[in-house]
């Protein structure tokens, strides 16, 4: 009995995995080709110079810069490895991590939003808002030394077209992969624990966390997912209960507000902390800021509403 009704929540997990897994795929390929050209033909830091001064008021030089495009277009990895070819201490690498963390892949975490009932528009200027208004609180508040920064490789080789587009295609057929079996992993896992009544009882446990963060007590699971894994990986389960009804376009329009300033508190902090950035400062911000977005959302609703009557 057990086992008929896994095999049967596999079977339907499976179509609505590798249709959202293709989704996704026609979107991340696209934008990372696009921005290995970018980076390429040298757009990016041409971009950057632009940025200079905005960062000079937060505290960081104008070179880094490029890190928050590289961010806001890629991932955490790659923000990294652009903070690898320069000579920045720690504290500024501390106020680089929290807008990176906020800022990061945006192009499709926005597409992802955008199908899940919120304004792409919203949620751009939302993150990129809340990037700068950390960085500037992280500006005013850290001490001037927190400590040395990563050793500064600025010797990097620029590989020709043909050898770039091989690792771009090398690195798509295995992001291609993984997002297929994670996808389908999320989905499977999910269909379980709705079998089994698993769900209802992650919601009823994580109730008290979500009344202060404004979110409804049914988010609970997908905001557990978008700060595990993820929101990339974790817009899986948000799509499919979007898309099956049993998440309201309101709800995740809500859980969308808190999710684009904090999620996935797990892997991509522990990026940064890997090169030593102090966990707390990258978590706790972040999800007091997710907060604030949630509860001025409501707020912004309710006024609207009043002024409508």
């Amino acid at each position: 009995m057990v086992i008929s009704r896994i095999i049967s929540c596999l079977k339907a997990a499976l179509p609505k995995a590798l249709k959202t897994a293709w989704w996704m795929i026609r979107i991340m390929l696209p934008v990372s080709l696009g921005v290995m050209l970018m980076q390429y033909f040298g757009l990016l830091f041409y971009i950057s110079k632009y940025l200079t001064p905005v960062f000079h008021h937060i505290g960081l030089p104008g070179e880094s810069a490029l890190v928050f495009i590289t961010s806001a277009l890629l991932s955490i990895y790659a923000a990294i490895a652009v903070i690898g070819t320069l000579a920045l201490d720690m504290r500024e690498i501390t106020i680089l991590a929290i807008m990176c963390l906020i800022s990061h892949n945006m192009i499709f975490e926005t597409a992802v939003q955008k199908k899940t009932g919120s304004s792409a528009l919203r949620m751009v200027l939302l993150r990129l808002i809340m990037s700068f208004v950390a960085a500037a609180i992280f500006n005013f508040f850290l001490p001037s030394k927190l400590g040395a920064g990563l050793a500064s490789h600025n010797n990097i080789q620029n590989s020709g077209i043909v050898n770039l587009f091989e690792i771009w295609l090398r690195g798509s057929v295995w992001l291609s992969i993984k997002v297929v079996l994670i996808v389908t992993s999320l989905m499977f896992v999910q269909k379980i624990l709705d079998e089994f009544g698993i769900m209802e009882v992650l919601s009823k446990a994580f109730k008290p966390l979500m009344k202060p963060m404004g979110l409804p007590d049914r988010t609970s699971f997908q905001w557990i997912i978008a700060n595990t894994v993820g929101l990339a990986y974790g817009s899986a389960i948000m799509i499919e209960q979007v898309d099956s009804g049993n998440l309201p376009i309101e709800d995740a329009n809500l859980l969308n507000h808190h999710i684009a300033i904090s999620h996935s508190l797990l892997e991509d902090t522990l990026l940064f902390v890997a090169i030593g950035v102090s966990a707390p400062w990258i978590i706790f911000p972040r999800i007091a800021l997710a907060m604030v977005s949630v509860w001025e959302y409501k707020f912004e609703k309710r006024i609207k509403r009043k002024c409508a009557n």
